[in-house]
């Protein structure tokens, strides 16, 4: 097994009359990974041969105001997706908590469903087609999860289940060392690692290739079915490693599943996922039945 290295979920941090200020991986990756997002929309906006009658459908300049509005998204829905989809019981009887957004706790389909309604509404206000701008979208999303699923290793948070695989990294933390029967250290799949290379370096290539190399922006939903289906058969896939949140977890099912017999179980994960690899599908396959621009 490989030993978890020694990384500060801070890259700094600064003690001011008794209160710390740090500036931390994790949220250096949302910074990084909207900024570089935004560069890479603003890449594709200007190039009018990319896009469906030689017509971006948003202006650069625009893309500043939409980058606000994705923002909002991405913070309201991932801690609303996570309250709802992963510790309802919880926060229904500590609801201040919802607020505290620095001890952790974001859901990435709640995030993605909070763009989706903060993208619609800009786009309805602003006359956008929607269609084309969720592609636009769905271009600049696995860089930021790239760089957040790379946070979440360095944070040494949501490892994996216990492997005896010779890349299986012994997780520093008690939880992280529960491994049931085993004795000494116990190794875990890096699922953060995993989720980083297939979610974010591969989905990425394959959507700037189909973008800038194949022209599929000229069919308006493709990139973002094969977003949808891609992060979803990623993530689905990934979950067979990864360890589900711990109040999931019980002696009768200590995987964490959330539905579960004696010979089947499914993670909320997985179960997120489904509907994005069907909607995903549709998208794609609806392209085919419309010519290309």
């Amino acid at each position: 097994m490989l030993i978890f290295p020694d990384i500060s979920p801070a890259l700094f941090s600064i003690d001011i009359a008794g209160f710390e200020f740090a500036i931390r991986w994790y949220a250096l990756a949302y910074i990084i990974g909207i900024l570089l997002g935004w560069r890479l929309a603003i890449l594709a906006t200007r190039r009018a041969a990319l896009w469906p009658k030689n017509q971006p459908p948003i202006e650069p300049l625009q893309v500043e105001d939409l980058l606000t509005w994705v923002i909002v998204g991405v913070i309201v829905g991932g801690r609303l997706g996570y309250v709802l989809f992963y510790k309802p019981a919880y926060f229904a009887t500590h609801p201040a908590e919802i607020l505290i957004l620095w001890n952790g706790g974001m859901a990435f389909h709640g995030g993605l469903i909070g763009v989706i309604i903060a993208a619609f509404l800009f786009y309805r206000r602003n006359l956008i087609p929607y269609l084309s701008g969720a592609d636009l979208l769905a271009l600049c999303t696995p860089m930021g999860l790239l760089l957040g699923r790379s946070a979440n290793f360095i944070n040494a948070e949501l490892w994996g289940r216990a492997t005896d695989l010779p890349w299986g990294i012994a997780f520093p933390g008690e939880a992280a060392q529960a491994c049931g029967q085993i004795t000494g250290l116990c190794a875990r799949h890096p699922s953060q690692l995993y989720e980083a290379f297939l979610e974010g370096f591969v989905l990425l290539t394959l959507l700037i290739y189909m973008s800038f190399y194949r022209k599929a922006l000229t069919q308006p939903g493709l990139i973002t079915g094969t977003f949808f289906a891609g992060y979803g058969t990623a993530r689905y896939v990934v979950e067979f490693a990864r360890q589900p949140d711990l109040h999931f977890q019980s002696v009768e099912n200590p995987i964490g599943y959330v539905f579960y017999s004696e010979n089947f179980g499914i993670t909320m994960g997985q179960i997120l996922s489904l509907p994005m690899i069907f909607v995903g599908l549709a998208l794609v396959i609806n392209t085919f039945h419309r010519p290309a621009h």
